[in-house]
């Protein structure tokens, strides 16, 4: 491929989030900062005003005295936390500085082949492989191939990821804790979007509480977390506000809010936490790994594929005449996908098809099963190796 046809801005059309979460991060820690810095004043204001009334009502020095040393106290607490704060902004500028720089040498690559090209795509596929196993909970996993792999340290996210499966899994053992610390820390971002995601595991609490038969608690915890959210949630608060009078013991058929009972609204729950924690962060849903998978499946996918006719293993036969589309490891993700759009036909000549549905050119399946051994009028499958008669095998045309 010349350096014409080698367009560097189709390659990272899908790399936003490489840089977007870092600064995300950044702006977090900003506000944090800034929220130590503001509080802390407040009170040094107040806290000096109180020392100042203190000298003009002549009251004892001692007294003033305490009152400096606790106001000196509390500006070295908060000093330690803005340090912590500068480090972590440093170790996201280093981070940045990493993904720009890895950015940058696709732009410095001349051609869209050779060992820089191939080594640019080695890295961006670990890369993604790390991603892909975070979200999946092979933290492990992803742990070793980055101990393998040192280059790609800075480009991958790994206590972003790590953070959001923790709180996805506590969701869907029925833990709403660690959920709606994540939504108090992120308040002003689930407002903006306005997102019901607090309002819905503040329901299902107060569900929990419906069904453990503590109806007092419940109606306590309405009024304070359900009732001031009316506006919004006015149908789902008075559904909710019906289960006072269907408790889990009643049937479902006599339960007309029999669905707010149901356990997949843990899963459901949990689901809407991973939008909201990915659009927060910038991430693509699904993964950028099956986005590129999925293209390139798209890319090869034809009405004859079908995982029954491949009974080989993509992954434990790498041979080159595989069919990916059909094989078991990536069928299910290819259903979904449209078909591929091919103006030119690539087949062999005069191509035949077996009865199991491959389709090869009539000479190369001849000259195989020949070199193979078989007698005549044999015919054996190059990749299967099923052996039929040859008059079984019938002429295809493509269109």
């Amino acid at each position: 491929m010349d350096f014409k046809d080698f367009n560097p801005e189709n390659h990272i059309l899908l790399e936003q989030s490489l840089l977007r979460l870092p600064q995300q991060l950044m702006r977090q820690n900003f506000k944090t900062s800034q929220k130590y810095i503001e509080r802390e004043v407040g009170h040094l204001s107040h806290a000096t005003t109180e020392s100042l009334n203190s000298c003009l009502q002549n009251e004892s020095p001692d007294v003033s005295l305490k009152q400096v040393d606790a106001m000196i106290g509390r500006l070295q607490g908060l000093k330690r936390r803005l340090e912590g704060l500068r480090d972590e902004e440093d170790r996201l500028m280093s981070k940045s500085g990493a993904r720009l720089n890895h950015l940058q040498d696709l732009y410095d690559i001349k051609r869209g082949s050779g060992e820089k090209f191939e080594q640019w795509n080695r890295i961006r596929l670990h890369r993604l492989l790390v991603d892909s196993m975070l979200r999946n909970g092979y933290t492990e996993s992803a742990n070793a191939l980055i101990a393998a792999n040192a280059d790609i340290k800075d480009l991958v996210d790994v206590d972003v990821l790590v953070q959001c499966k923790k709180i996805e899994e506590s969701l869907r053992s029925g833990n709403t804790v660690e959920c709606l610390a994540w939504c108090q820390e992120n308040k002003s971002f689930l407002k903006k979007i306005k997102s019901g995601l607090e309002f819905e595991v503040r329901l299902q609490q107060y569900i929990e509480l419906i069904r453990k038969g503590k109806a007092i608690e419940a109606i306590t915890y309405s009024q304070k977390h359900l009732v001031p959210n009316c506006d919004a949630h006015l149908g789902s608060v008075l559904r909710s506000s019906a289960l006072l009078v269907f408790p889990a013991t009643t049937a479902e058929d006599e339960n007309p809010y029999h669905d707010l009972y149901s356990e997949d609204r843990w899963n459901q729950l949990a689901d809407s936490f991973v939008t909201t924690h990915h659009m927060l962060h910038g991430l693509s849903m699904p993964s950028l790994l099956q986005i590129l998978l999925s293209a390139g499946l798209s890319a090869l996918k034809t009405p004859s594929c079908k995982s029954e006719n491949h009974p080989v293993s993509f992954v434990s036969n790498y041979s080159s005449s595989l069919c990916p589309i059909c094989s078991p490891e990536l069928n299910e993700l290819a259903k979904p996908l449209p078909y591929a759009h091919h103006v030119r036909s690539s087949v062999e000549s005069d191509p035949v098809m077996l009865p199991n549905g491959r389709i090869y050119g009539r000479q190369t399946l001849l000259t195989f099963s020949q070199k193979a051994g078989l007698p005549k009028g044999r015919v054996r499958d190059l990749v299967t190796g099923d052996e039929w008669d040859a008059s079984v095998i019938r002429r295809v045309y493509p269109s």
